[in-house]
This record gives C-alpha cells, sequence and structure tokens, in this order.
C-alpha cells in the first residue's frame, strides 16, 4: 500500500489535534502549540480537498490558537489560572443568533461563488467552530456544546469526502468534547459555589 503525502500531513495533523483538544480539557496552556501545528496542517489538507471554508477556518484558528495561549498564560506566574465562565443573559441567545446568520450567509456565498463541495454544511462547521475557539480561548464552559454538535456534522462531512482519518479524529474530538463538558462543568461548580 502506498502512504501518500496527504496521508502523512493528516496523520500528524490528526495525532497533534488529539493532543491539543485532551490537553485543553485538563485547562494545560501547553495544548496551544499542538492546536497551532494541527490547524496549520489542515490548512493544505482542506485546501486540496475542496473544503475551502474548513481551510480559511484553519487560517483564522492559528490567529485564534495565538489568541488562546496568550490569554491563558499571560497571568501572574502567583495568580490562579483563568477561570472557567458561563454565558450572561445576552450571550445566551446572541451566540446562536451568529452562528445561525453567519453560517446561512457564507454557505449562501459559498454555493453562489465557488465549487465547494457541501457549501452549507462545511460554513456551519466553520462558523460554528469560530465561534466555539473564541469561546475557548476566553474559557466559556458552552464552548463544549457547540464542538459537539460542530463535531457531529464534520463526521458526515468529512467520511462523504474520503477523508478518513479526519473523519476519525472528528470522532475523537467529539469524546473529548463531552469529557470537555463534563471536567470544565466540575471545575466551574468547584470555583464558582453557589451556581
Amino acid at each position: 500500500m502506498d502512504i501518500s503525502f496527504l496521508q502523512v500531513i493528516e496523520f500528524i495533523a490528526v495525532v497533534s489535534g488529539i493532543t491539543h483538544v485532551y490537553l485543553l480539557t485538563r485547562e494545560k496552556v501547553i495544548a496551544w502549540p499542538f492546536g497551532l501545528l494541527s490547524v496549520s496542517l489542515y490548512i493544505y489538507i482542506f485546501g486540496v480537498s475542496h473544503l475551502y471554508s474548513d481551510a480559511i477556518l484553519h487560517v483564522v484558528y492559528v490567529v485564534l490558537n495565538i489568541y488562546g495561549w496568550w490569554n491563558w498564560s499571560r497571568r501572574d506566574p502567583l495568580a490562579p489560572a483563568l477561570p472557567v465562565s458561563r454565558f450572561g443573559p445576552t450571550e445566551r441567545w446572541g451566540y446562536p443568533l451568529l452562528i445561525g446568520l453567519g453560517f446561512v450567509v457564507w454557505g449562501y456565498l459559498m454555493a453562489n461563488n465557488t465549487n465547494a463541495d457541501f457549501p452549507y454544511g462545511d460554513a456551519f462547521t466553520t462558523v460554528a467552530s469560530l465561534v466555539a475557539q473564541f469561546l475557548l480561548a476566553r474559557k466559556k464552559l458552552e464552548n463544549w456544546i457547540i464542538w459537539i454538535v460542530v463535531d457531529l456534522v464534520a463526521i458526515v462531512i468529512y467520511s462523504l469526502k474520503g477523508l478518513y482519518l479526519t473523519t476519525f479524529l472528528y470522532g475523537v474530538y467529539l469524546l473529548l468534547s463531552a469529557k470537555g463538558l463534563y471536567d470544565w462543568r466540575r471545575s466551574y461548580l468547584q470555583e464558582s459555589p453557589g451556581h
């Protein structure tokens, strides 16, 4: 069996991606360099796979991973770690509205201006992932709920595209997102008694 360059790159991206998300569930700052490696490789993978929204998403992920790394590590060494927090009333409806409007507009643009495969599904995973990644960098508990939905949609898209290692990766991400939700909720309850 011949192994292609794309398969090697995909394998490295998968391993670094799993390491990244696992370390995030443990609230470890060292997670961010693994994320940078994974998302950088996926820019190429999605570009050659005609999943343009995902390729653009991963360019933005590079910036958001740098922001997350900075935000999680900028604290005074004697200060407590950035705490897990929850949505306020405006965020509770604002972020879902942003995702809904964003993916419809982006999907329309991709469907009518490119040869993108699965333009609306790809747009959904892109817009929802951007929001979730931003919320992850801010340590908002609800980021994991968004990731769970993104992972479910992504599993379908990537399996239909024949990106089987990436499909596997998103299956692992789904499990890790459930773990992240459970662990971060426990952390939130410990840091915020009475909530």
